[in-house]
């Protein structure tokens, strides 16, 4: 229980516990539930490992919002932990799908812009997950954000229609947009994700549900550049 709301442990260990002087919900993958291998990233990471948020499982549009805190395991148990961190939503009933936009905060401020370009990851269950978009969409459904482990950020997600667009730190515009999502689960639950070797610490979860809103055509176009 967090203030009012319960969650559902989904292939992850987890407890409420205080975090720097707030109560937190505190979540690792549980590595025995779904096994991780290094040698075939595709079929065993972004998988159904997360916390689902308890009541809620018709959320098609509207506002997540939930401040996050990310640490790598000591030690970690490969050298590509990134501190995994992000939102499942439009969850069905038995995780077979859902959307997720997530974060490597560990590249968030680095020295490298290549490295850097992956700190934002959009994937959608079961059919594209970050390996399979990285090689067919390269660039498309990752991005940049001004993040670091070891610090809460904020990360809020509009979610309408078929986009989604997520705002970091209370920042005036958006930080990453999913312009045409790819699922086909139009609503679903809401969820709460680590990946592999991360432990992760979460509070303030808001969601709002709004109807879908149409969004005008720019006139301007652009073209590519």
């Amino acid at each position: 229980m967090l203030k009012k709301q319960a969650f559902e442990l989904h292939n992850v260990t987890g407890e409420i516990i205080k975090f720097k002087g707030k109560k937190v919900l505190k979540i690792e993958r549980d590595l025995n539930a779904i096994p991780f291998d290094v040698n075939n990233l595709e079929a065993t990471v972004d998988e159904p490992h997360y916390a689902r948020l308890v009541d809620l499982n018709d959320f098609e549009n509207g506002t997540i919002e939930v401040k996050m805190y990310s640490q790598i395991q000591n030690p970690p148990p490969y050298s590509g932990v990134a501190g995994f961190i992000g939102v499942f939503f439009r969850v069905n009933e038995d995780d077979t799908a859902f959307e997720s936009i997530y974060l490597r905060p560990k590249v968030g401020r680095v020295g490298d812009q290549r490295l850097r370009n992956h700190t934002v990851q959009y994937f959608s269950y079961p059919n594209a997950k970050f390996a399979t978009l990285r090689k067919s969409n390269p660039g498309k459904y990752e991005g940049s954000a001004p993040v670091s482990l070891n610090e809460w950020i904020t990360m809020r997600i509009e979610v309408n229609g078929e986009t989604a667009e997520m705002f970091i730190n209370n920042l005036k515009y958006s930080t990453f947009i999913v312009d045409k999502m790819l699922g086909k689960i139009k609503k679903g639950a809401i969820g709460l994700y680590v990946d592999i070797g991360t432990i992760g610490y979460f509070r303030d979860l808001k969601v709002t549900k709004k109807p879908l809103k149409v969004i005008q055509e720019n006139s301007e176009k652009v073209n590519d550049i």
